[in-house]
């Protein structure tokens, strides 16, 4: 699976108020659970659960929480710019304003690995970063992660 494949405009938001990492993961399971039926505790839990393990962000900005749910069918995938960046205790030390999300069947383990290399790849380009940061709508972002996909 592509990563624009996972990517609608209207499972990307932009400009975000957001003040804390916990306060993200807490709109990302508000977000999945309205759209999947799915709990919304059982959602946040496991992006939680998943941060405890290590901090999901990789650097130059930018962070994918995921994580794997049971009772899922399909791969979910959610991309956040945030207005204001916040600290994810990434590597670099650098605050997260970069926000790329995938919710995955629990038994998708070879489909979690391919998406997740597939992000480190289009994200560690401070190019595609930059372009993402300025771009002027959720179509433009849309487009620039298909093209660094390619």
């Amino acid at each position: 699976m592509t990563i624009s494949a996972l990517l609608s405009p209207h499972g990307i938001f932009l400009d975000t108020e957001i003040t804390s990492k916990k306060k993200l993961l807490e709109l990302i399971a508000n977000i999945v659970a309205d759209r999947t039926q799915l709990s919304e505790s059982a959602i946040y839990n496991n992006l939680l659960n998943r941060e405890r393990l290590g901090s999901t962000g990789l650097g130059q900005g930018f962070a994918v929480p995921h994580a794997r749910l049971e009772n899922l069918d399909h791969t979910i995938g959610f991309f956040f710019r945030l207005k204001d960046a916040v600290n994810f205790e990434s590597p670099d030390n650098q605050p997260v304003d970069l926000v790329f999300t995938i919710i995955i069947p629990e038994q998708a383990t070879e489909e979690h690995l391919i998406i997740l290399s597939s992000l480190a790849g289009i994200f560690s380009k401070p190019e595609v970063c930059e372009a993402i940061r300025s771009a002027a709508s959720k179509e433009e972002i849309a487009q620039i992660i298909e093209l660094a996909e390619q």
